[in-house]
């Protein structure tokens, strides 16, 4: 006599349908349940958390054209039980909301990932990764219990710390206001994304090398450098790629062309304006006349040599990687250690490779080009002009 097969309690369409579902709310919904840790209530936290995964199931529902009857508690309860029973949702309670395992990232990889954010969120000073370290340190609350404490704990950071206001809510705490474009990320990220036109204003200028008014742009990218954040983005009329730091744009921001130029065109055009920051030594890009020979290739470069001494020669050779054009000769001379840095820049670069020469004092003699080396002669008489009228 042939066995009759076992039924599945979710063989029939409407359990499996709403098991399907409830697993695709998790998904769509990652921290789904999490109470407000602002707001008390005298319910119990996995009813409360129940509640909202009931709400939302019936959203998915909707957004997939199935009609779900309003199932109770108990029903969705047991199906949770179920995704614990195969492993979809692990044997411990999600008191800070709902999740299916970590993403598209395993533990390792997770926590690698939140080192990076928190360093953002905290030396950077970024507010958007501020708030989401926020919600992932309640959402993974259990996970770091389960590993100990090590999913949050810092093994990693990046310590440049930006010297501007940043995030719109610590001003206002503060009562140090600014009208920003932090105020607006999310404008502006959204803008990079989809290759949209935006008119922004420069409020502005200290140095006096840009002028101050309204820009239509293709904002491109958001750059975190050394003691703040920058936006790089693209004229309109002429395609000059420039940066600016964030705090010297206002807050006003409209958008000229919704549609947008897309995300490939957006990324071939990021690509050309790294191009340019990999060739040179800092974030200016030169003007519009002297960029576009350089795109062209018809801008020659500029063979600098700087002679560095002890104590920082030893440091000098550590950085194997900081240009892409850089040699270093070492000196024979046993009695006169020194080695010779050799990069060639575009002309646009040369001040801020001056900058960061003038960081060595006496321990560096630019030798090539001569006006450099002028320069930096010319710069260490002030230094000793200064010292001699105190």
């Amino acid at each position: 006599m042939v066995k009759k097969p076992a039924l599945h309690p979710y063989s029939d369409r409407p359990s499996f349908e709403r098991l399907m579902l409830l697993i695709a709310t998790f998904i769509e919904y990652p921290g789904i349940g999490c109470a407000d840790p602002n707001h008390s209530s005298s319910e119990g936290d996995h009813h409360q958390a129940l509640e909202e995964v009931c709400d939302r199931l019936q959203d998915t529902a909707k957004a997939y054209g199935i009609e779900l009857p309003a199932y109770s508690l108990p029903t969705i309860r047991k199906d949770v039980g179920v995704l614990r029973q195969y492993g979809i949702l692990e044997r411990r309670m999600y008191r800070w909301g709902y999740y299916l395992g970590t993403g598209a990232l395993q533990k390792d990889e997770l926590r690698l990932a939140i080192q990076a954010l928190q360093s953002q969120a905290h030396h950077q000073g970024d507010p958007t990764a501020r708030r989401v370290c926020e919600r992932l340190e309640l959402r993974l609350r259990g996970l770091n219990l389960e590993t100990k404490g090590h999913l949050f704990f810092p093994v990693r950071s990046h310590l440049n710390r930006v010297i501007v206001h940043t995030d719109p809510e610590e001003m206002m705490q503060r009562g140090q206001y600014r009208k920003t474009l932090f105020h607006q990320l999310d404008v502006i990220e959204n803008a990079i994304a989809q290759g949209q036109r935006i008119e922004i204003y420069r409020q502005r200028e200290p140095y006096h090398t840009m002028d101050i008014g309204h820009m239509t742009v293709y904002p491109m990218q958001l750059i975190y450098s050394d003691i703040a954040w920058y936006l790089l983005y693209e004229y309109v009329e002429n395609g000059h790629f420039e940066v600016e730091r964030l705090d010297r744009l206002s807050n006003s921001v409209t958008i000229v062309d919704a549609n947008g130029r897309g995300t490939d065109t957006q990324l071939k055009r990021l690509t050309i304006a790294h191009q340019l920051l990999t060739q040179g030594w800092g974030l200016y890009l030169g003007n519009p006349e002297e960029q576009q020979q350089e795109k062209a290739g018809k801008l020659g470069l500029t063979k600098v040599i700087v002679r560095f001494f002890p104590p920082a020669v030893d440091f000098i050779l550590e950085g194997e990687c900081r240009h892409p054009t850089q040699k270093i000769r070492k000196s024979r001379n046993t009695d006169n250690q020194y080695i010779d840095y050799i990069v060639e820049l575009p002309g646009r670069s040369l001040n801020e490779f001056c900058r960061w020469v003038y960081r060595f004092m006496q321990a560096a003699k630019i030798l090539a080009p001569s006006e450099l080396s002028d320069k930096h002669y010319q710069a260490a008489l002030g230094v000793v002009q200064s010292y001699e009228h105190i």
